[in-house]
Protein backbone atom coordinates (compact mmCIF):
# COMPACT_ATOMS: atom_id res chain seq x y z
CA UNK A 1 0.00 0.00 0.00
CA UNK A 2 0.89 3.35 -0.68
CA UNK A 3 0.16 6.04 2.00
CA UNK A 4 2.54 8.85 0.83
CA UNK A 5 1.47 12.43 -0.59
CA UNK A 6 0.32 12.68 -3.77
CA UNK A 7 2.66 14.21 -6.53
CA UNK A 8 1.66 17.46 -8.28
CA UNK A 9 2.01 17.02 -12.21
CA UNK A 10 1.13 19.13 -15.04
CA UNK A 11 -0.47 17.77 -17.73
CA UNK A 12 -0.99 18.66 -21.49
CA UNK A 13 -4.02 17.92 -23.19
CA UNK A 14 -4.09 14.38 -25.23
CA UNK A 15 -6.74 11.90 -26.23
CA UNK A 16 -8.23 9.09 -25.29
CA UNK A 17 -10.86 6.37 -26.86
CA UNK A 18 -12.43 3.55 -26.01
CA UNK A 19 -15.85 2.79 -24.52
CA UNK A 20 -17.83 4.56 -22.17
CA UNK A 21 -21.03 4.72 -19.66
CA UNK A 22 -22.25 7.05 -17.58
CA UNK A 23 -22.66 6.37 -13.74
CA UNK A 24 -23.33 7.88 -10.66
CA UNK A 25 -21.40 6.85 -7.55
CA UNK A 26 -24.94 5.23 -5.74
CA UNK A 27 -25.25 2.95 -8.59
CA UNK A 28 -21.74 1.80 -8.58
CA UNK A 29 -21.92 0.46 -4.70
CA UNK A 30 -24.90 -1.31 -5.91
CA UNK A 31 -24.33 -4.36 -8.18
CA UNK A 32 -27.59 -4.43 -9.17
CA UNK A 33 -27.26 -1.06 -11.24
CA UNK A 34 -23.15 -1.04 -11.54
CA UNK A 35 -21.98 -0.07 -14.75
CA UNK A 36 -18.44 0.42 -14.23
CA UNK A 37 -17.46 -3.79 -14.33
CA UNK A 38 -19.30 -4.58 -17.33
CA UNK A 39 -17.61 -1.34 -19.03
CA UNK A 40 -14.38 -3.32 -17.94
CA UNK A 41 -15.12 -7.02 -18.67
CA UNK A 42 -16.64 -5.70 -22.51
CA UNK A 43 -13.67 -3.65 -23.05
CA UNK A 44 -11.02 -6.07 -21.97
CA UNK A 45 -13.26 -9.14 -23.35
CA UNK A 46 -13.34 -7.86 -26.89
CA UNK A 47 -9.02 -7.08 -26.36
CA UNK A 48 -10.55 -3.50 -27.88
CA UNK A 49 -7.19 -1.66 -27.15
CA UNK A 50 -5.84 -3.21 -29.58
CA UNK A 51 -8.65 -2.64 -32.59
CA UNK A 52 -9.49 1.54 -31.94
CA UNK A 53 -8.12 3.50 -34.63
CA UNK A 54 -5.08 5.82 -34.28
CA UNK A 55 -3.67 4.23 -30.82
CA UNK A 56 -0.42 5.55 -29.83
CA UNK A 57 2.40 2.40 -29.66
CA UNK A 58 2.15 1.04 -26.38
CA UNK A 59 -0.08 3.10 -25.10
CA UNK A 60 -1.17 1.98 -21.62
CA UNK A 61 -4.85 1.51 -20.58
CA UNK A 62 -6.79 4.63 -19.18
CA UNK A 63 -10.18 5.09 -17.15
CA UNK A 64 -11.01 8.45 -17.82
CA UNK A 65 -13.42 10.62 -15.79
CA UNK A 66 -15.18 13.25 -17.77
CA UNK A 67 -18.87 15.37 -18.24
CA UNK A 68 -19.20 15.60 -13.88
CA UNK A 69 -22.65 17.08 -13.76
CA UNK A 70 -21.49 18.67 -10.63
CA UNK A 71 -19.34 17.17 -8.00
CA UNK A 72 -18.14 13.02 -6.81
CA UNK A 73 -21.52 12.34 -5.36
CA UNK A 74 -23.38 13.27 -9.40
CA UNK A 75 -23.38 11.69 -12.74
CA UNK A 76 -20.15 11.41 -14.90
CA UNK A 77 -18.87 9.02 -17.51
CA UNK A 78 -16.29 6.97 -17.70
CA UNK A 79 -13.62 5.96 -21.20
CA UNK A 80 -12.37 2.78 -21.11
CA UNK A 81 -9.70 3.02 -23.57
CA UNK A 82 -6.16 4.23 -24.76
CA UNK A 83 -4.66 6.92 -25.84
CA UNK A 84 -4.64 8.33 -30.00
CA UNK A 85 -2.85 10.38 -31.92
CA UNK A 86 -5.94 12.09 -33.44
CA UNK A 87 -9.06 13.00 -33.22
CA UNK A 88 -11.24 10.57 -35.25
CA UNK A 89 -14.56 9.91 -36.31
CA UNK A 90 -15.42 6.28 -35.52
CA UNK A 91 -18.79 6.27 -33.74
CA UNK A 92 -18.03 3.02 -31.85
CA UNK A 93 -15.93 4.87 -29.95
CA UNK A 94 -15.75 7.27 -27.47
CA UNK A 95 -13.47 10.20 -27.75
CA UNK A 96 -12.89 12.51 -24.94
CA UNK A 97 -9.76 15.19 -24.33
CA UNK A 98 -7.91 14.90 -20.88
CA UNK A 99 -7.69 18.78 -19.80
CA UNK A 100 -4.52 20.38 -19.71
CA UNK A 101 -3.76 21.52 -16.36
CA UNK A 102 -2.79 20.30 -12.53
CA UNK A 103 -3.26 17.26 -11.28
CA UNK A 104 -2.11 15.10 -8.17
CA UNK A 105 -1.03 11.92 -8.36
CA UNK A 106 -1.93 9.21 -6.16
CA UNK A 107 -0.32 5.82 -7.16
CA UNK A 108 -0.47 2.44 -5.34
CA UNK A 109 0.88 -1.17 -6.31
CA UNK A 110 -1.22 -4.47 -5.70
CA UNK A 111 -4.34 -6.28 -6.99
CA UNK A 112 -6.50 -5.04 -9.09
CA UNK A 113 -9.20 -3.90 -8.46
CA UNK A 114 -8.64 -4.12 -5.21
CA UNK A 115 -5.83 -1.22 -5.74
CA UNK A 116 -8.18 0.85 -7.57
CA UNK A 117 -10.69 0.78 -5.04
CA UNK A 118 -8.17 1.43 -1.99
CA UNK A 119 -6.60 4.11 -4.34
CA UNK A 120 -10.07 6.04 -4.73
CA UNK A 121 -11.03 5.59 -1.17
CA UNK A 122 -7.35 7.37 0.13
CA UNK A 123 -8.50 10.44 -2.68
CA UNK A 124 -11.53 10.79 -1.05
CA UNK A 125 -10.18 10.77 2.42
CA UNK A 126 -7.72 13.12 1.14
CA UNK A 127 -9.91 15.26 -0.86
CA UNK A 128 -12.43 15.39 2.82
CA UNK A 129 -9.80 17.98 4.31
CA UNK A 130 -11.26 21.30 4.49
CA UNK A 131 -7.11 22.30 3.34
CA UNK A 132 -7.13 20.14 0.54
CA UNK A 133 -6.71 21.51 -3.16
CA UNK A 134 -10.36 21.99 -5.01
CA UNK A 135 -11.26 19.59 -7.31
CA UNK A 136 -11.96 20.90 -10.86
CA UNK A 137 -14.48 18.10 -11.96
CA UNK A 138 -13.11 18.34 -15.58
CA UNK A 139 -11.48 15.49 -16.49
CA UNK A 140 -9.65 12.50 -13.73
CA UNK A 141 -7.91 9.47 -15.60
CA UNK A 142 -6.56 6.08 -13.61
CA UNK A 143 -3.58 4.95 -15.62
CA UNK A 144 -2.67 1.28 -15.46
CA UNK A 145 1.10 1.29 -15.49
CA UNK A 146 1.33 -2.42 -15.05
CA UNK A 147 -0.92 -5.57 -14.41
CA UNK A 148 -0.29 -4.70 -10.67
CA UNK A 149 0.22 -1.10 -10.49
CA UNK A 150 -1.91 2.44 -11.04
CA UNK A 151 -1.94 5.75 -11.02
CA UNK A 152 -4.78 8.34 -10.79
CA UNK A 153 -4.71 11.63 -11.89
CA UNK A 154 -7.15 14.02 -10.11
CA UNK A 155 -7.07 17.62 -11.67
CA UNK A 156 -7.00 20.03 -9.61
CA UNK A 157 -7.90 23.97 -10.03
CA UNK A 158 -5.03 26.23 -10.98
CA UNK A 159 -1.88 25.92 -7.35
CA UNK A 160 0.32 28.34 -9.17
Amino acid sequence: MNENKPDLVQINEFLVAGLSVRTINSDEFNPGKAKLSKLWDDFFSTNMANSIPYRTPNSPIFGVYSNYSSDASDFYTVTAGVNISQEMGDLEFNTVAIQSGDYLVFRDKGLIPEIVIRTWGRIWEYFADDNAPQRRFGTDFELYVSTDEIAIYIGINNSH
